[in-house]
Formats: C-alpha cells, structure tokens, sequence
C-alpha cells in the first residue's frame, strides 16, 4: 500500500466544540486578533495559527513550506477534541510551527474556503465532516485531507505527508495537481444546450423515484443519522398540497410528527438541534444553529396552514421564544450557533436525571413521567434522560382524562421550572457572529408565521432583522457575509445576495411595501452582475478566483442552493415585473440542473420545488384598492401553492396593478402568464376556485 493510501485511510469524521479556554494564557498567536468565537478558542494554542490569507499561502510559497489548513466552527465537538488533544500538546504543536505553515479558518466566516477542501477530501475519501484538516503544498492544492485524528494518528500523518514532499517533491506535485483538477472538474457545469420544455411530470418522477428512500415508520429518509433538510420537506409541502398525492401527504405528516415529538427538538426549551444520532429522531447531537430553526419555523408554519395540527402551532411559538430569549442580538440581528459542550460534556445542559426532576416538579412527577415515557425509555448509560414523547397531546389527554386546557397550564408549570433549574446550570458557549444569509432565512420564517398564525409581532420581528441587516451589513448595494461589531468584515457570498433578495420579495408581499421589491430588484441585479459564470449559466459562490478552483454551489444541502434561489427569484420577480428574460432565465437553469435533480432527488429539494412552479400552473394574485391590506391577509392565512400574491392599497406603476385601481373599490385579479381573469371582489371565492384548479 503506497504512502498515501495509509493516510487516507487514517480519518474518521464528526463534528462540534469546544472547551473552556487556559486562563494562564502561556502561548498567544495571530488569531488574538481575529473576532470569530470559534478562531478565539484557538488563540492560545502552543500552534502558531494565523487566520486565512492570501499573504499566508505567499509565505508559504517563499518559505516552501507545506499549508495545513484547519477548518471547523465553534460548535463542533470533535472540533474541540481534537483541539485538546492535539493542538494544545506542546510537541505536535512544536512539530507543527516547525515544518508547516498553519492556517485556522472558521467554516462559516469562510464557506468557499470550506467548500474547496471539502470537495477535496470527499473525492480522495468519499465522504466528509469537520474538523477538516487539509496538508496543502504552498500554492494551496491538497496533498492530504481528513477529519478527526486522535494524537498518535496526527503526528504519524504530519511525519509521513512532510517526508513524502520532501523526498518525493515531483511525484507530490504530480498527485496534488490530480485533486486540484478533480475539485476543478466537480465544479464544472456545462450548461444544457436543449432548451425544450421541462417534461410536465418531472414532480411526479421524482417524487417516485424518492419513495424507496423514506423511512416509512419514522419519518424522514431511512438511516441512522437523520437531518432534518427543510428544502425537501418544503418540496414535498407544495408537492402534496398541488397532487393531493396521499403518499406524499401521509409520509411529510409522519416525519413533521415524529421531529416534533423527539428529541431532535427541544421539549424545554424550544428549538430544533442539528442532527438525531439515531433513525427515531430520539437523540439529537446537541448544537442548536440559527438557519436549522429560521426554516423549521417556516416548515411548521406552512404545515399548520395544511394540518391545522396545534403541535406544528406549539413548535413554531417555541422555537420563536428560543430564539428570542437565546439568540438575539439587542440590536435585532440573531446569533450564528450554541454550542452542543458544556464543561467539557455534550449535551450537558440539556439532558435531565431522575432525581433532579422529582426535586424540581414534586408532585407532577408522576403525570410527566407518564407524558414523556421516562418509565419506559431507558435512561442512557450515564443515568441521564433526553427528552421525547411518543404521543401527541391530543392522545395523551384522553388517556389520562385531562383538557386540552388543562394539559397545556400543566406543561406551561413543567417547562417554566425546567428552563428555570437549567439557567442554574453552565449555559452553553454562543458563536455571536451575525451571518447575513441565516438572518434572511429568518425573515421568511417570521413572515410565514406571521401568514399562518396572523400575529403582528412576527411581521415585526421580521422588519426588525432586515433594519438590523440594512444597517450593519448592507451598504450601497454590497452586503458583507457576517457581522460583528470590530470583527473582519468578509465580502458577501451569493447566499447573501440570493437568500436576502428572496427574504425582501417575500417582504414586499407582506408589506404592500415596494421599497423592498426595488431592494430586492436591485440586489438581483448586483449579484448577477458579481457571480454570474458565461460557461454554466449558473452563479459562482465566491466574487473572486482567488482558490484553487471556481465553486459552483447546485446541491441542496441543509440550507438551500444559493443558485436554486437564484433561479427561484429570477423566476419571481420575472412575474412580478412581467420581465420574460428573467423568466428564461430560471427555466435555463433549472433545465441545466434537471439531470442531477433526477439522478438525486433527496439532494434538490429547493430546485425541485422550483420545476413544480414551472410546470403546474402559476398564478399572481394582484389585489388593488382602499381595502387592500384585509383582502391581502385573506388570502395570507391559506397556503395556496404556486401563487404570488401581492397588493396595493393606491395607484401603482407595477405591471400587475397598472390601470387596475378603481377609487373607493377593491379588487382582485388572479392571473397567468401575463393574462388575468376579470376582477373578483369575494376572496373565498378566488380562494376556493384555486383550489379546485
């Protein structure tokens, strides 16, 4: 087996954070300086880190010297592990500053950085996690990439990836010009040259060829780590609702039930974590991260619109009031993470003993022993209970005789003096960097709450992000990817500019107010301007080349595709502003993606719902006139798929409402592809007739 081969084989991959800092503070290096939680926790490293640069690789280059480039985030634990054992050890560490220039970058300050050397060690190992730790030649090509490493296998990989450039340098330039290539050629997207109409069925194709993949008893698709992909439950959201394909419908309800009711969420707290550890949903690895719940509250905000379940109306409310008590910032922005660690264990804060809970309820025990199940889940090894139910409330109160009512003051006492024995406890660590693109993903989950539930203060809240936004990392047309007050200020990517101008669209629609369709309008064309590639037809993820290889981001992962929602909001606002370019546009790219779409229909959940608006009928609602914001909410309070819906109290010069206004009136227009049915004046009527479309 070649030198390389045994250390590729060497990794093994996981992810999330870290512990509390020496206070002795015997070794200090470059990233003192930095303002990312996650590159301070390295700061008194014996490692001579020094953050990402281009001045770092020029070092490199004239020291000739191997890079290693750490990539993780604040809440990764095995991150913090293998900080610990490694990187505060003196003799690695000595190694390390010896023969190598060390790089520590912050996966969501720098996502392009992450993304190129992911791609890297997924196609040297086949699969991926953080910590990333990639051995670079001085010109940045990878020359080996893994995940974590235990001490020993640390040192024996640095020994063997620095003999084998310093004894074989030709071949070492031969093998890491390979990856280079092959991160190259995974970016690579030729675009479609058939322009033809995307097959009508397509929905329906991959909806089927996605079945054999979902776990038909709970929930999500089969395996046994489970994420949660909002994209494709929102997918199959619009999907069920247009077919009233009973599959679909039972199969989302059943993943919505069983996430809600396990441990994946927080049944103190609010809150959705990460990831469940196990195919049940049952435990969750502990990290809680800002775009995970911004778009589970849309998820369950539109579910409630379908189910009228009041358990999606429990985890939209809670999870907002998690939100608001642990992750605002006082200015109006949110937070990045939390942490899963706390004193060095994870989980810690939020799992409970027996013990503790007999002493904080008392006498109520016994009945939330009984909704919980803690008589017949086992605890885990330490003794400890993560929380989870196996019914829903509507259940449990008829076997145990209780209203509704009843239950719901119960559970209130419950969860009032849990949170309150848990603020006792060390809280866990908060990476407070504010990243734009999460905050915009926010804003739609505040608008769909504010559309489901008609609540005033999420529409506020959401107006209330957006200033925060406009004012600290939007400045003449130019977003920044995230701030903190002092911190590096690193230009947007395009899931800034795309997540942000799909968050303003939405905003004009709940607003009537078009300053935020001219914002929007104006941010498109920016980021067109910036990241859009000749080659692809598609956008790229940086604004400049300086990695080893152009990104172009398609796959929908655990946040959207910032190019499906390039092409989603071309596609809007092409109907909004009756622009047919625009429209052409997201159809090419869609039609450019479809292969991939169909080859991995779990992976395109966000460009999946974009051939849905594409190929079923589309309509624009355009209400007009005095009573314009009534009507507006109306239709608001019905998920009705593949319908924009806009409205103006007044005369206006956009397109859908042009010569439309009619004093003392008002009236609404359903249209499609430029033409519209004559005015209604009865929303339910236009409602119902929508529905029977």
């Amino acid at each position: 087996m070649t030198i390389l081969c045994i250390l590729f084989f060497l990794g093994l991959s996981a992810c999330s954070q870290r512990h509390q800092e020496n206070e002795s503070h015997a070794f200090t290096n470059a990233l003192v300086n930095e303002s990312s939680p996650y590159l301070l926790q390295h700061a008194h490293n014996p490692v001579d880190w020094i953050p990402w640069s281009e001045k770092a690789l020029s070092n490199a280059k004239e020291q000739d010297k191997l890079v290693i480039i750490s990539i993780g985030y604040s809440s990764c634990h095995w991150c913090h592990v293998m900080e610990e054992e490694s990187f505060e050890n003196k003799e690695i560490a000595s190694f390390m500053n010896d023969n190598f220039i060390n790089i520590k970058v912050d996966r969501e300050e720098r996502p392009d950085v992450d993304m190129v050397y992911m791609t890297a060690l997924q196609l040297m190992k086949g699969s991926g996690g953080w910590p990333l730790n990639v051995v670079t030649l001085p010109n940045g090509k990878p020359l080996y990439a893994g995940t974590y490493h235990t001490k020993e296998e640390w040192q024996e990989v640095l020994k063997q990836v620095r003999d084998f450039y310093r004894d074989n340098p030709v071949k070492a330039n031969e093998y890491a010009d390979k990856v280079a290539i092959g991160v190259q050629e995974a970016n690579q997207i030729q675009a479609t040259q058939n322009q033809d109409e995307i097959p009508k069925d397509i929905a329906k194709d991959i909806v089927n060829q996605w079945k054999p993949s979902w776990d038909g008893v709970h929930g999500g698709d089969q395996g046994q780590q489970k994420f949660m992909m909002p994209s494709n439950l929102d997918f199959l959201i619009n999907y069920a609702a247009l077919e009233k394909e009973g599959d679909a419908k039972t199969h989302l309800k059943k993943s919505l039930d069983k996430m809600a009711l396990g441990g994946i969420y927080d049944q103190v707290g609010g809150g959705f974590f990460r990831y469940s550890t196990d195919e049940e949903w049952k435990y969750p690895h502990f990290e809680k991260m800002l775009y995970d719940n911004a778009q589970m509250i849309s998820i369950y905000s539109k579910a409630f619109q379908i189910f009228k379940s009041p358990l999606y109306k429990e985890v939209v409310i809670t999870t907002i009031d998690f939100l608001e008590r642990e992750m605002k910032n006082e200015d109006g922005g949110y937070y990045a993470a939390l942490n899963a660690d706390t004193d060095g264990e994870e989980g810690k804060y939020y799992i409970w003993n027996q013990k503790e809970i007999e002493q904080t309820l008392g006498e109520d025990y016994s009945l939330f022993s009984s909704y919980y199940s803690l008589n017949v889940n086992a605890p885990e090894e330490s003794g400890n209970f993560v929380l989870y139910r196996q019914v829903n409330d509507s259940i449990f109160s008829i076997r145990n005789k209780l209203t509704l009512k009843d239950l719901a003051v119960i559970k209130k006492r419950w969860n009032s003096f849990l949170l309150e024995k848990r603020e006792e406890r060390t809280t866990p660590d908060k990476d407070d960097k504010i990243i734009t693109s999460w905050n915009a993903l926010l804003i739609n989950g505040y608008l769909d709450a504010y559309f489901a539930f008609g609540d005033v203060r999420y529409l506020e809240r959401a107006i209330e992000t957006f200033n925060f936004i406009d004012k600290n990392a939007l400045d003449n047309l130019k977003l920044i990817h995230s701030y903190k007050e002092g911190g590096r200020k690193v230009e947007g990517f395009l899931e800034d500019y795309s997540f942000m101008v799909n968050a303003l669209i939405k905003l004009y629609s709940a607003t009537m107010d078009v300053a935020y369709l001219e914002k929007a309008e104006a941010l498109h064309k920016r980021a067109n301007k910036l990241f859009h590639d000749e080659v692809s037809g598609l956008y790229r993820y940086n604004q400049n080349n300086a990695l080893i290889s152009t990104l172009i981001n398609t796959h929908d992962g655990v946040i959207p595709s910032p190019n499906a929602v390039m092409a989603e909001n071309a596609f809007k606002l092409g109907h909004l502003l009756y622009d047919p370019k625009l429209i052409l546009k997201s159809k090419n790219m869609s039609s450019t993606i479809l292969s991939m779409a169909n080859e991995n229909p779990s992976g395109y959940g966000r460009w999946n719902n974009l051939l849905m608006n594409q190929t079923y009928p589309f309509y624009e609602i355009a209400v007009v006139g005095k009573n314009a914001r009534a009507v507006l909410s109306s239709f608001q309070e019905v998920y009705l798929p593949n319908t924009l819906v806009v409205a103006s109290p007044s005369e206006s010069s956009l397109p859908l409402f042009l010569n439309r206004y009619v004093d003392e009136e008002t009236y609404i227009y359903v249209c499609q592809n430029n033409t519209c049915n004559l005015p209604e004046t009865v929303p339910e009527i236009v409602i119902n007739q929508l529905k029977t479309y």
